[in-house]
């Protein structure tokens, strides 16, 4: 019990600053500009993913549970935008670094809620490929409606109950030295490491998060495709192998975007200069959600007939009100 907080249950006063403050980059001229391009990706990210969630609730050929994910994953991606860019653009384009310790700790559950609940979406999507490529027949029994919503909300609860643990544990912790988080939001790893008591049981869950949040889900996914690739090995032709691969190839884009900048990070390590550090993890929070509508309308060509249905159906309005007020 000692390893996790010593003062749970002791009447300890602990030492909660009235602020934190967010460092960010130091030394760059005109960085600015790079917040202006942030505020830019934001809003195509709010316009592609408000698009794709849309276009599958207009289209009801769109709802089955490989798009209840899809449009899950647009949802967070929205969320998580909206969560962190304004509030980084905030701090750093008008000046605004002090942030209060409360709202501190409440930015970081909403980030790291969002954060993981982008990557546990990939694993929700790779099990929808896996078990419709390996097991085609037995796929709408295996894969409902039920099950895909039962799944992410799993995920929500399993996420919202780490991270608000997390949260309580950074409440047990005394800061009675710096204040100053090097880094673009509230970390929790930059904040937990400014304590001056034990902050052990941060630590030991900091690592945890890591593992099941990080590590376990890339495991999975590189696992499932493994398995789809020895399928699709045992498929006659190779037109059947490239047509079953192609469903992938909007998935599997996901996946490299998402995890690649946090790999070569946490590969690098201290290695990293902190500004290349923010640079990395900022654009990794920002550009997924920026990009994954774009790849699934481009990559996708259920989504791509769905949108030209929507168009062509707005075009064929138009034409029939023209001939309405000529007549």
């Amino acid at each position: 019990m000692n390893l996790f907080n010593s003062a749970l249950g002791k009447n300890i006063t602990f030492v909660r600053p009235a602020y934190f403050v967010i460092s960010g980059f130091s030394g760059i001229l005109n960085i600015k500009y790079y917040y202006v391009f942030l505020c830019f990706v934001y809003i195509v990210s709010v316009l592609g993913n408000t698009a794709v969630m849309a276009v599958i609730y207009l289209d009801h050929n769109l709802r089955t549970p490989k798009y209840i994910a899809v449009f899950h994953l647009a949802f967070v991606d929205l969320f998580g935008s909206s969560a962190l860019t304004p509030k980084v653009l905030d701090i750093f384009l008008f000046n605004h670094r002090y942030i209060p310790y409360n709202d501190c700790l409440t930015f970081l559950f909403f980030c790291y809620t969002c954060l993981s609940m982008q990557v546990l979406n990939l694993v929700a999507l790779s099990y929808d490929r896996l078990i419709a490529i390996i097991h085609p027949l037995h796929y709408q029994v295996k894969v409902t409606h039920r099950f895909m919503l039962s799944l992410i909300a799993s995920f929500w609860v399993f996420v919202v109950t780490v991270v608000l643990i997390a949260v309580g544990l950074l409440t047990r912790l005394s800061f009675c030295k710096s204040v100053v988080i090097n880094s673009y939001f509230c970390d929790h790893g930059q904040i937990f490491r400014l304590a001056c008591n034990d902050y052990t049981p941060s630590y030991v869950l900091g690592v945890f998060l890591i593992a099941i949040i990080l590590w376990f889900p890339l495991a999975f996914i590189l696992l499932s495709y493994l398995c789809i690739g020895y399928a699709l090995s045992k498929v006659a032709t190779a037109q059947e192998r490239y047509r079953a691969f192609k469903t992938c190839t909007a998935h599997l884009s996901l996946v490299a975007i998402y995890f690649l900048p946090i790999l070569m990070t946490f590969t690098i390590g201290s290695n990293m200069h902190p500004n290349a550090r923010i640079i990395n993890l900022s654009l990794t929070s920002v550009f997924p959600p920026m990009l994954n509508p774009i790849i699934y309308v481009l990559q996708t060509q259920e989504i791509k007939v769905s949108v030209k249905k929507i168009f062509n159906f707005r075009k064929e309005s138009k034409i029939k009100v023209n001939k309405v007020i000529i007549k």
